[in-house]
């Protein structure tokens, strides 16, 4: 990464007895100033001569911290910040200058009294904006509504023009104390999120609304995903306005022109949530079979997955989704019985086309997937090609144990993790027992051992993948994962024609198959190819929401090409995906690791190692954690210890680490070190593990 110099201009002191202060010395800062989350805060020195109160009194002089010392005093902590902010108050200046100032003040100190009922302070605002920290979410979203409710009473007194209405937005999240003010991304989000509000509602982000779940006496409704400026991930929100209704501005996606639905998760009914996977498993199957209809759009399953657990308008998912028409069931499932319903409602009358219900045996399932798929392309009128058709009715197994347990290591691997993705492949594994013909096992098991080969180097070998993927492949030519799969063997054997063609038949055949796009971006890195590499990366972290992996390697290839703004940003969405990652699973070391990298290119040094000692003390012998660790001490600017760190691990790399070794730019201060040119050379001529 390009280094950036910030020097400060030389401050002399004024004229006069006694005024002696050095000025400073230039101050360097080793890292880009757009990763910086907060401006660099000024010290100042004051000296006091002659009788006090005079204009000569007191001569104050600034100096710019260092980043070193900025980064060893800086103070955090996690606090909740309410946000709220005056409709239109330029329109109500313009209307009754006066009364509107009168007005603002009242409620300005009505505001501050509520604040201070519910355990909070105000730190900032000015004018016609109020923002102020709790040290409970449930307190501040009750604050929000409590001063909406005594707004509202105030208002119904006045003319409707001149009504002072507020949106608020309430944000939980990590902030940087500077004396009585508090600055950083948990601030910035809570304004983005009351901009999100609708007149006289409140905005939650997602992690404030885990906490006030069941707490709160009010409805929120889920209100989707918004991009919002200077945040690189879209922003899950939640929404609340008088009247029990959530309200807000939709980010809208125009509407194909074709027949398009969503499918939301099915409700599992069952009560027992550890049969959630079933539901889910349901859910993926109907979303996946309509998915091979050319004829017809549908929302990806990471969008509509979204509004799990929430109780969602139809209209307003649509809106959010960009499409026309809405399925909703629920799955409930006793014994070897299992009741399906689903209906298909036309959002924009709110009438329904079609609903059913199913009650059969277990082994009937995909003939209820099947049934369903078929109501809705009659219902929508959709014309089915026999390829397609073909695809819909195909049963992928006739063994129901078999597809329980293919359903079982679906999500084992969505967990992403070391342990989880042994367990997947020992369910994959199981499925294939029950049912050698099972195309799609065989491709959980390639999936799998793709995973451990790339992040752990645990597998039975390349070739082992390449035959997994021929018998899915046999058994079902058009399963995208088995095409990825594939591919990415066939990139590590360094056949990067056959590979291109596998990466892009999986695409093509699932556009929102995550795998696909994150071994594809992979391969791409390692054959240098980084403008596409970043796209594909920014693909699969669209795709994944939770996945902390594809932002931070976006960050990097955008600092590569000069991106510094993208690359800040991406690296801050990769790091709070990471950071939530270890709050679930904290035994995740990819997580640390990368999240350290992502620090190091801060100015936190004492946070940065914490977090690299924290990766090494988990995995002390993994080359993969070696090897980021490395990254992490280059930009720390310790050569050696990094050096260190590569004798041990890259004798144990495999080809594609070699590959990425020639294009990491975090290696570039390294390059030219006779340690680390000799120990590159040689470990490219020996096999990986000797």
């Amino acid at each position: 990464m390009l280094d950036s110099n910030i020097r400060t201009a030389n401050l002399a002191p004024p004229d006069g007895p006694g005024s002696s202060l050095a000025c400073p010395p230039p101050v360097t800062r080793h890292a880009h100033p757009r990763f910086l989350a907060v401006p660099t805060p000024w010290n100042r020195q004051v000296d006091t001569e002659g009788p006090v109160g005079s204009r000569a009194s007191t001569r104050m002089y600034h100096r710019l911290v260092s980043p070193g010392e900025f980064a060893q005093s800086v103070e955090r902590k996690l606090v909740t910040i309410l946000a709220a902010d005056v409709v239109g108050s330029s329109r109500l200046m313009e209307v009754d200058e006066e009364g509107t100032i009168a007005r603002l003040t009242t409620y300005r100190a009505i505001i501050g009294s509520l604040v201070e009922a519910h355990h909070g302070r105000v730190f900032g605002g000015a004018g016609d904006s109020v923002v102020a920290e709790f040290p409970s979410p449930v307190e501040a979203v009750r604050c929000a509504i409590d001063m909406q409710h005594e707004i509202g009473r105030q208002n119904s007194d006045l003319p409707a023009d001149r009504h002072m209405e507020f949106r608020i937005g309430v944000n939980l999240g990590d902030v940087i104390v500077d004396g009585q003010n508090l600055l950083g991304d948990g601030v910035n989000v809570a304004a983005r999120l009351e901009g999100l509000a609708g007149d006289g509602g409140v905005c939650v982000s997602q992690s404030v609304f885990e906490q006030i779940r069941g707490k709160i006496e009010v409805p929120f409704e889920n209100g989707g995903q918004h991009v919002v400026k200077n945040i690189q991930r879209p922003i899950q929100v939640w929404w609340w306005a008088p009247g029990g209704s959530g309200s807000g501005p939709a980010p809208v996606f125009a509407r194909p022109d074709m027949p398009s639905v969503a499918v939301l998760p099915f409700v599992n009914m069952s009560g027992d949530s550890e049969q959630e996977y079933f539901s889910d498993g349901m859910t993926e199957d109907i979303i996946t079979d309509l998915s091979r209809i050319s004829g017809l759009f549908v929302a990806a399953r990471n969008s509509s997955f979204t509004y799990k657990g929430a109780a969602v308008r139809v209209d307003k998912v649509a809106r959010e989704l960009g499409v026309r028409y809405v399925l909703e069931g629920s799955v409930r499932k006793a014994g070897s019985r299992v009741r399906i319903t689903a209906q298909l409602i036309d959002a924009s009358s709110g009438g329904h086309l079609w609903a059913e219900r199913y009650d059969r045996d277990l082994d009937d399932v995909f003939a209820v997937q099947d049934e369903i798929a078929h109501k809705i392309v009659e219902s929508l009128r959709v014309t089915l090609l026999p390829r397609e058709r073909e695809a819909i009715e195909k049963v992928p197994t006739d063994n129901f144990e078999a597809y329980r347990f293919h359903l079982l290591g679906r999500q084992f691997f969505r967990r992403h993790s070391r342990s989880n993705y042994d367990v997947a492949k020992r369910m994959f594994q199981k499925a294939i027992e029950l049912d050698p013909n099972y195309a799609r096992a065989y491709a959980g098991v390639a999936d799998c051992d793709c995973f451990l080969y790339l992040n752990y180097y645990l597998t039975t070998g390349i070739e082992g993948i390449l035959d997994m993927t021929d018998t899915a492949l046999q058994l079902d030519h058009d399963l995208a994962d088995a095409h990825a799969s594939r591919g990415l063997a066939l990139a590590t054997l360094e056949r990067p024609e056959e590979a291109e063609a596998e990466f892009q038949k999986a695409v093509a055949l699932d556009p929102n198959l995550y795998e696909a796009h994150y071994f594809y971006a992979r391969a791409c890195f390692s054959q240098g190819r980084l403008v596409e590499a970043a796209e594909l990366f920014r693909r699969a972290s669209e795709i994944r929401l939770d996945d902390f992996e594809s932002p931070i390697f976006l960050m990097q290839l955008y600092e590569s090409q000069g991106r510094y703004d993208e690359a800040a940003a991406a690296g801050r969405a990769g790091f709070e995906r990471a950071e939530a990652e270890l709050l679930v699973r904290p035994e995740n070391v990819r997580a640390a690791y990368l999240g350290a990298g992502y620090l190091a290119r801060g100015e936190d040094t004492s946070r940065t190692r914490e977090w690299i000692s924290r990766a090494l003390s988990m995995e002390p012998d993994d080359f993969l954690t070696q090897y980021n660790a490395a990254c992490v001490y280059v930009r720390l600017g310790d050569s050696e210890a990094a050096l260190d760190l590569l004798e041990r691990a890259l004798p144990n790399a495999h080809s594609e680490i070699h590959a990425w070794v020639e294009h990491d730019s975090d290696l570039d201060p390294l390059r030219s070190h006779p340690r680390f040119e000799a120990l590159f050379s040689a470990s490219k001529d020996q096999p990986a593990g000797e």
